[in-house]
């Protein structure tokens, strides 16, 4: 294969970022029509319940949703308002403060989990196959690796 062009590479990755938008309005079209989710507290809630415990330091989940300081605490407070999460102080430091998923927020989030699942099976693994869905992950993951700042 032939080194592709400057014109060649640009189209490649402007397909990656269309493929990848269009997707992704669709997915959260309908976590938003069937939860009332808007993505960054889909976001979190998927952290949350995916994380043992089911709890994770304010900070942390911060920057893993890539929110700053100000817009995450809007999104906990919605949260917190909607009964989805509370906060809860560190025993073990006081400057550190948990995001812990309530009984509701646990099954709530379950479930946009399980209705996203279904959603990336219908939008990505039937049109792409297994072995093209798990190749574009790779490929996502190598990406992340060597263009991340962590």
């Amino acid at each position: 294969m032939t080194t592709p062009g400057d014109d060649e590479i640009v189209t490649w990755w402007g397909l990656v970022i269309e493929g990848y938008l269009a997707t992704q309005d669709r997915l959260m079209g309908e976590i938003a029509e069937r939860f009332g989710l808007a993505p960054a507290p889909f976001d979190i809630l998927l952290r949350l319940v995916r994380t043992p415990g089911h709890r994770m330091p304010m900070t942390r989940l911060a920057t893993e949703a890539a929110l700053s300081s100000g817009g995450f605490t809007k999104v906990a407070d919605r949260l917190v308002a909607a009964g989805l999460i509370t906060r809860q102080p560190s025993p073990d430091d006081r400057r550190v403060t948990f995001a812990c998923l309530t009984e509701h927020g646990r099954e709530v989030a379950e479930k946009a989990r399980q209705a996203c699942a279904e959603i990336l099976r219908r939008r990505v693994l039937e049109p792409l196959g297994p072995e093209a869905s798990q190749a574009l992950a790779d490929a996502m993951r190598t990406l992340r690796e060597v263009n991340g700042t962590s």
